[in-house]
């Protein structure tokens, strides 16, 4: 018997979604659903509306986390 408690971790390990809800990029981030929210809210992370919902393109977590990689590698680091 499936046990419907295991639902949300596999959706959001699911890389056949192109769209995740805010918790599921939350969850692919390892950062909070309101630090998620903050960076929606910033535009610092693309969510697009579906209906009356708000979704993350899986592509746009790519393009946050490269972002930050290239901001990090622009910093200079104290000696």
């Amino acid at each position: 018997m499936h046990d419907t408690h295991d639902a949300a971790p596999l959706a959001a390990d699911d890389p056949t979604l192109v769209l995740l809800k805010v918790e599921e990029a939350a969850r692919r981030l390892r950062i909070g659903r309101t630090l998620c929210f903050h960076l929606i809210a910033s535009g610092e992370l693309e969510s697009i509306p579906v209906g009356r919902l708000r979704r993350v393109p899986v592509a746009a977590l790519h393009e946050y986390v490269e972002r930050r990689r290239q901001a990090h590698r622009s910093t200079p680091t104290a000696a």
